[in-house]
């Protein structure tokens, strides 16, 4: 579904699918929504008309994301393989394989050069995104780790694990920096606000959090769910908001620096 961010009004329903459908990301123009299902799925996003079927993986696709210039789409699916496709014609390009597991996310760097992927097998990994080349894993979860994400800057990667901790990576080198720990369950989501400076989490504790990104101190704990896993958390591009998906069937917007709720999505 497509809401109003400013008054929580339901503006568009994207109707294709007849299961789950688990992620779903704008185009960097604002002009194409990407969601994941049985398949990924391209949309325009002022009518809802479905434009393109990504069809190739030979399992479910957990998430679904553009590259930076928005030429490009990846996906990550559960039969362990996370593919790039052209994303105006929708042909596989490439083919990004090494995980021993699903593949629950996956992002491009800032200067889409770079991909990072998570996996069930514990580990994150980083790819060149024009060969497929796998470059660094990130290996140091307790837990399937259930997504990956750079910093604006490009120079960390944040990932969100089964063991109830977001940890921060140095994104050329793989070396682990921080562990945010302070979920009472498992994290399935971690995201940079957009100037950088924090992270927000999404946990099956029923909670978001809000962490300073340098230092890993906790900030703002988002409650509001009823206890329901929150399933992804994510800024708005000004960094004033941040809404949450979670499994009580609602999204929730909050004031990004007081933790206040301002919006129920229902």
């Amino acid at each position: 579904k497509v809401w109003d961010a400013e008054t929580g009004t339901e503006l568009l329903t994207l109707t294709g699918y007849d299961s789950a459908v688990y992620s779903a990301a704008y185009s960097p123009d604002g002009q194409r929504i990407v969601t994941a299902s049985k398949t990924a799925k391209v949309w325009e996003a002022q009518t809802g008309t479905e434009l393109l079927t990504l069809t190739g993986h030979d399992g479910r696709v957990n998430s679904a994301g553009y590259s930076p210039d928005g030429q490009r789409i990846v996906t990550a699916s559960h039969d362990r393989t996370a593919r790039v496709w052209d994303a105006e014609t929708g042909q596989e390009l490439l083919t990004l394989t090494g995980h021993d597991g699903a593949v629950r996310s996956v992002a491009y760097s800032p200067d889409g050069q770079r991909i990072v992927t998570a996996s069930n097998d514990q580990t994150a990994k980083v790819w060149d995104a024009n060969t497929a080349k796998e470059l660094l894993t990130l290996t140091g979860h307790g837990g399937q780790v259930f997504s990956a994400a750079y910093s604006p800057d490009g120079q960390r990667i944040v990932t969100a694990s089964e063991d109830k901790t977001a940890k921060v990576w140095d994104a050329e080198t793989g070396t682990e920096l921080l562990t945010l720990t302070g979920h009472d369950g498992g994290v399935f989501s971690a995201v940079y606000s957009p100037d950088g400076r924090r992270i927000v989490t999404a946990s099956w504790d029923g909670t978001a959090k809000v962490w300073e990104a340098q230092t890993g101190i906790e900030l703002l704990t988002l409650t509001g769910h009823d206890g329901w896993w929150v399933r992804s958390a994510v800024y708005s591009p000004d960094g004033r908001r941040i809404v949450t998906a979670s499994w009580d069937e609602t999204a929730k917007v909050w004031d990004a620096e007081t933790g206040t709720e301002l919006l129920t999505l229902t």
